[in-house]
């Protein structure tokens, strides 16, 4: 799969716009807490007043953000080390990224498996 684009120049990017996780599991987590703040806090409110409101910007923390901003996390975590980026005069493809030779090599020899030529 390539797709190419055309970027501004690597000194005009925003720093700091990674909202991944180390793993997708620990990112559905920081969803499901954030969520579960959300609708927590809004369910409550018949029962308990207006006070239960103040769990939700709580949410914030647990999205990094907003939703939006947890959903494009979502994005990065998956993909992260699956895809690839090389960027040649202002023009950028975004290409499936391949293991290290090395560890393809010692995941093969680890499993006891041969290579056929």
């Amino acid at each position: 799969m390539n797709i190419a684009y055309t970027v501004k120049p690597p000194q005009a990017a925003a720093p700091g716009k990674n909202f991944a996780s180390k793993s997708v599991p620990r990112h559905l987590a920081r969803g499901a807490i954030g969520f579960g703040l959300i609708v927590g806090s809004i369910a409550l409110v018949p029962v308990a007043g207006p006070a239960p409101l103040l769990a939700a910007p709580l949410a914030l923390i647990a999205f990094r953000g907003c939703p939006t901003c947890w959903m494009v996390g979502l994005a990065q975590t998956i993909s992260l080390g699956r895809l690839e980026r090389q960027c040649a005069d202002g023009v950028c493809t975004l290409t499936k990224a391949h293991p290290p030779a090395k560890a393809t090599d010692e995941a093969t020899a680890h499993r006891g498996l041969r290579q056929r030529t």
